[in-house]
């Protein structure tokens, strides 16, 4: 049970970080939250920790699903063209942290213990499979551009304030399941029998679907914040 309640700590801390992120930087902040979010999620992914009832999560998920969040934010305040530059910027920082990466790696470190050793620690949080990184970058490619016109359709069908709750469980529920479906199915492709890759994908995707609906609150207090220069 441990695991489970620091989960939940876990959870809040991130969405109090980013209204945090919000509050004192306004845009910039959220734009700002997206490129860390897109590399420290690809970081945690690498710790794997069991739940009750022998469910095993990756802790990026959470942090993933704060990218949903800032998306919609995004659209919610400031519309679409905002939403997909945040995108892109995604994009493009998770497209860079990784080549630098994988170019830091190349280095021949020093003789002395202590290079070998973080050299194999930049190894297993950075050494990449090149299966598992086309997913993770095909997934969010696709995924998030998906959830901003998913987002931007469901602001006409249901447009009112205090339909928020809607805007954003309704376009992150269909994204995420795209996003788990392109994942699992490239990044573990002929590794696993169907058994195994379709609980891998169901947990994935409930995990990542009760994160959007927590973050929802967080939303909604996001959304009523206001900025002289911006307001």
């Amino acid at each position: 049970m441990f695991n489970l309640w620091l989960g939940i700590i876990f959870m809040l801390v991130h969405f109090t970080l980013f209204l945090l992120s919000y509050r004192f930087f306004g845009r910039i902040g959220i734009y700002a939250w997206i490129g860390m979010a897109t590399v420290l999620a690809n970081i945690q992914v690498v710790k794997t920790v069991d739940m009750p009832l022998g469910i095993v999560i990756t802790l990026g998920n959470t942090m993933y699903g704060t990218i949903y969040l800032a998306s919609d934010l995004l659209n919610e305040r400031y519309g679409e063209r905002a939403a997909k530059k945040a995108v892109w910027f995604g994009f493009f920082t998770l497209l860079a942290s990784t080549a630098i990466m994988q170019l830091a790696l190349l280095f021949e470190p020093s003789s002395n213990e202590v290079a070998q050793q973080s050299q194999q620690a930049m190894n297993a949080l950075f050494g990449l499979l090149p299966q598992i990184a086309l997913g993770s970058l095909c997934a969010y490619f696709v995924s998030q551009f998906l959830d901003v016109r998913l987002y931007s359709l469901l602001i006409k069908w249901f447009p009112a304030r205090n339909q928020l709750w809607i805007r954003n469980n309704g376009s992150t529920a269909v994204s995420q399941l795209v996003d788990s479906l392109i994942f699992c199915t490239i990044a573990f492709y002929n590794l696993y029998e169907f058994d195994i890759w379709l609980s891998v994908f169901l947990t994935t995707y409930l995990i990542k679907f009760i994160v959007s609906v927590c973050s929802t609150p967080f939303l909604y207090a996001a959304r009523n914040f206001t900025f002289k220069d911006e307001d």
